[in-house]
């Protein structure tokens, strides 16, 4: 394989002048420009990127760490990121944590081992000086970690809101809410503050339904949901907290012989692309997916002044009325 030596050595320059070359730095002519990228060429050399990193002391690598690349919501997520991070010059690192907090330290090691120029967290499952003493910039999406570390959402409280006032308006008298586990600090949790304060305010009979731990095992939705109907048959409406919840809650009720809309009205959150595709297509929450990908990169990019620094940044959502309410 060739080396930056072999380069200078063909090209009759120096080392020095096949850096700057490659780094565009210092002056040099543009009869030796191509004389270099020639020789580079005719040796197939490949620069050493983490050389180059040390040098600029900056990577062009932001590490993405999300817990389930399978889920559509983080899949769309990370389409949105690595787009965005592409078109400022940078590359992703995709890190698949699965909620392992074993396997999210190692991801997190290799990402400081590569220099990566920031880390894009979606998943959080160590203790908070882990994240708080990285040493590196750190966005986390929808997660408020620290209050010394900047985080992104969309407006949950008020998805939230929107959702449960549908179900309301359109007649609902009893309402199932679908959550994730509320012990994890999780700013979806506003979603569920919401739903309470919009029922109690309305005097709605409710329920509230939450996960176990792993909010992202599809395995116990329909088990949830098929206990939910044989202990509360009288159900007309149900709010869940994510698309996929609510496809369950679709899917449950047309095992049961219950009509959606016409017996029960489903509200799901996120808008993923295959909420508009199913039958009855779903009514949604939609949360500003590439906008929030695009804050992340630019909040990642933006740290480097630290007297601009944002400490946070919430979107406003969208109701999505469709087929299913």
């Amino acid at each position: 394989m060739a080396t930056i030596h072999d380069v200078a050595k063909k090209a009759g320059v120096s080392v020095t002048t096949v850096s700057r070359v490659l780094n565009n730095r210092g002056y040099i002519s543009e009869e030796t420009r191509r004389k270099v990228y020639r020789c580079m060429e005719e040796l197939n050399y490949q620069p050493n990127d983490i050389a180059r990193s040390l040098l600029r002391k900056q990577s062009n690598l932001i590490g993405l760490i999300i817990p389930n690349v399978s889920h559509p919501f983080f899949a769309e997520l990370a389409n949105h990121i690595e787009y965005h991070a592409y078109q400022r010059g940078s590359k992703i690192l995709l890190c698949n944590s699965q909620l392992d907090p074993v396997k999210e330290q190692d991801y997190i090691d290799m990402l400081k081992r590569n220099r990566v120029d920031g880390i894009i967290m979606g998943s959080h499952t160590l203790e908070v000086d882990v994240y708080r003493n990285l040493g590196g910039k750190i966005v986390t999406f929808d997660r408020q970690i620290d209050v010394s570390i900047p985080y992104i959402s969309s407006d949950n409280y008020m998805g939230g809101q929107l959702a449960t006032r549908l179900l309301i308006r359109k007649g609902c008298r009893k309402i199932a809410h679908i959550c994730g586990n509320l012990k994890l600090n999780m700013l979806s949790n506003r979603r569920t503050s919401a739903f309470i304060d919009e029922v109690q305010q309305h005097n709605i009979e409710h329920i509230i339904v939450q996960t176990d731990m792993n909010v992202f095992d599809q395995k116990q939705y329909e088990r949830i949901i098929r206990r939910l109907f044989e202990e509360h048959p009288d159900i007309d409406g149900i709010f869940a907290t994510s698309d996929i919840i609510a496809t369950f809650a679709v899917k449950i009720c047309h095992k049961l012989k219950r009509r959606v809309p016409e017996d029960v009205r489903i509200v799901g959150y996120d808008d993923v692309n295959a909420a508009s595709w199913l039958v009855p297509a779903l009514t949604t929450v939609r949360q500003p997916l590439e906008e929030m990908a695009r804050s992340a990169v630019d909040m990642i990019c933006r740290q480097e002044e630290e007297r601009n620094r944002e400490q946070a940044c919430v979107l406003p959502v969208e109701l999505v009325e469709r087929e299913t309410t």
